[in-house]
């Protein structure tokens, strides 16, 4: 009687601690997010875990710092297309006048920040050796999902970091939080003017604990789905509140 006092007992709990490890994930809420600034010279499209979560807006003029809230989870791989403004046949700027540089600077809330652990390659650069008089560029073709979670960089080369003086951010930098970030391009930050960046973030190096989101909408969450349409919904075909029946 006592084994099968026990057994009953062992068998309550197990099924207690599976149905408790088996309770759907809540929603989210914005205190879960962590916020990202990024500065590009001259702009930038941004992945996190395979997904585009910000494209800078304001390609060229004037630099500007885009900072988005996004729901971290770890290992995180952050993607970056780093976009310089330069004609697609010779490489230069302002009407063909002059070579321009680029730049990549970011930072997210949990503390990872650009530097020279991340990786980069080039893709598009010119003109070629600099030469002005007779400029053109080489290009090869982006790969394909580049920015995917299980993407190979292990050939590409570490970035590159460069000071502020030799990127010359402008006023909008200065009034974001870049705080241990650096600048970070490909070798030459004056004649490289598509390069993309990868990284893998294995954990919040702020050390906070935050909840896994990924996945949430292949699941109802705690709390339910949308009042809005849908089976057993409480909205009316215009999504408005039924009136109670008299």
């Amino acid at each position: 009687m006592k084994r099968i006092f026990l057994l009953a007992i062992l068998l309550a709990f197990t099924a207690g601690a599976t149905s408790h490890a088996q309770q759907p994930p809540r929603k989210p809420r914005i205190d879960d997010t962590i916020r990202v600034n990024v500065y590009a010279d001259n702009s930038f499209k941004l992945y996190i875990n395979g997904e585009l979560v910000a494209v800078d807006s304001i390609a060229f003029v004037p630099h500007n710092v885009v900072s988005v809230d996004v729901l971290p989870a770890y290992p995180m791989t952050i993607a970056v297309m780093g976009i310089d403004n330069a004609d697609p046949a010779t490489g230069m700027e302002y009407a063909n006048t002059s070579i321009g540089d680029g730049g990549l600077i970011l930072k997210l809330g949990d503390g990872t920040v650009t530097n020279a652990t991340w990786k980069a390659k080039k893709f598009s650069w010119g003109p070629i050796n600099g030469d002005t008089k007779s400029p053109r560029v080489e290009t090869i073709p982006l790969p394909k999902d580049w920015f995917a979670v299980d993407f190979d960089d292990s050939d590409w080369a570490n970035a590159k970091e460069f000071t502020e003086d030799e990127v010359g951010p402008k006023t909008p930098f200065y009034e974001h939080d870049f705080k241990g970030a650096k600048f970070i391009w490909s070798d030459d930050v004056k004649l490289d003017n598509l390069v993309l960046f990868r990284t893998v973030v294995k954990s919040p190096p702020d050390g906070q604990t935050r909840p896994d989101f990924r996945g949430l909408s292949d699941v109802v969450p705690q709390g339910g789905g949308s009042r809005r349409g849908g089976a057993g919904g409480n909205a009316g075909a215009g999504g408005g509140r039924r009136k109670p029946s008299r």
